[in-house]
């Protein structure tokens, strides 16, 4: 107990030096690779994206990868893609491993990649139209990250990400020459980004406390002006709502979610989610989020069968945009 309670002070110093730049800013700060903020797991974004608890699945990573530690399954992976507005396409999938049931930890493995589709590039001009057509180009995302999750005793787990985030936005003609030929300029960066996360099962009920910090790194430039990744901190609680009762139904599971979040880039955030799941099989999800100019409500559904299998929908109205969804799969061995 001794060293738990000594892990568990260390893991919150580690968060709070992670964090002290965050929290110091007294104003929103720019960002860039957006792309590293949009949840991606089916499951989660149906629960109103309140994931500092989520936990026993390979695709804890995307969100805290302290909840890998809790798999029960010796090799897990999952797979989905998203439909994002304006026709961008994100793809994820992780693979986990527990080592020595769990003895050693568990070991991951993620990638997302998200395609912009093709986009219209023009260049100033003195014409009647003011621009010139220069073709289309294909922008990319892409982050492929190692992660390792321990539970330390049966109360306390710790994970972490690696990840190398990259972003290309190809070439861009900037102008003409006096020759006539183009005048071009690299749009590419990368950089390492680290992940931190903490979940804590509190002794009451099923309560669960969780903490993380995503998209750690230093800053990066395109050209001449520097920017930071969506650094994010996330604290929050979840619990079994059924455990209240007298009685508890063992067929019946309705998980509460409440999450805070503080982002770098814009205002503080609440998330709320609810999953209702019966005989441990079908699940009902919705979620809320405010203040949010777009995203507020989502709702979604899954399917699963023991540790081996399932199946999640989530569905995000997106203001006037067309609606958001998402589809995952994960399978356990």
């Amino acid at each position: 107990m001794m060293k738990t309670n000594k892990i568990w002070k260390w893991s919150c110093l580690i968060l709070a030096l992670a964090l002290t730049p965050l929290l110091g800013q007294q104003k929103l700060a720019q960002t860039g690779l957006k792309f590293l903020s949009v949840t991606t797991d089916a499951r989660a974004s149906s629960m109103g994206e309140a994931t500092a608890t989520l936990s026993g699945t390979s695709a804890a990573m995307f969100f805290n990868p302290a909840g890998m530690a809790r798999m029960d399954t010796r090799i897990e992976a999952a797979l989905g893609q998203v439909q994002w507005i304006a026709d961008i396409k994100y793809s994820y999938g992780s693979l986990a491993l527990n080592l020595a049931e769990g003895r050693y930890g568990v070991l991951g493995l993620s990638f997302l990649s998200v395609d912009y589709g093709e986009v219209f590039g023009t260049i100033r001009a003195d014409n009647d139209a003011g621009f010139l057509d220069t073709g289309t180009f294909s922008p990319t995302g892409l982050s492929v990250g190692l992660g390792y999750a321990k539970a330390l005793s049966d109360k306390f787990s710790v994970g972490g990400n690696l990840r190398y985030v990259k972003q290309d936005l190809q070439s861009s003609i900037i102008g003409l020459n006096t020759d006539g030929t183009q005048m071009l300029t690299d749009n590419r960066v990368n950089v390492m980004a680290f992940d931190f996360g903490i979940i804590y099962r509190t002794g009451f009920k099923s309560l669960d406390f969780g903490m993380n910090v995503r998209n750690f790194s230093k800053e990066i430039k395109y050209q001449d002006e520097s920017f930071e990744l969506p650094l994010t901190f996330e604290i929050g609680l979840s619990m079994n709502a059924m455990d209240l009762l007298a009685a508890a139904e063992t067929q019946h599971d309705f998980i509460v979610s409440v999450d805070a979040i503080h982002p770098r880039d814009y205002a503080e955030q609440m998330n709320i989610g609810a999953e209702y799941v019966f005989v441990n099989s079908f699940a009902l999800r919705a979620g809320y989020a405010f203040p949010n100019d777009e995203q507020h409500f989502s709702a979604g559904a899954g399917f699963r069968k023991a540790s081996n299998l399932a199946l999640d929908y989530a569905y995000t109205p997106f203001g006037l945009f067309d609606p958001v969804h998402r589809f995952s799969i994960r399978i356990g061995l």
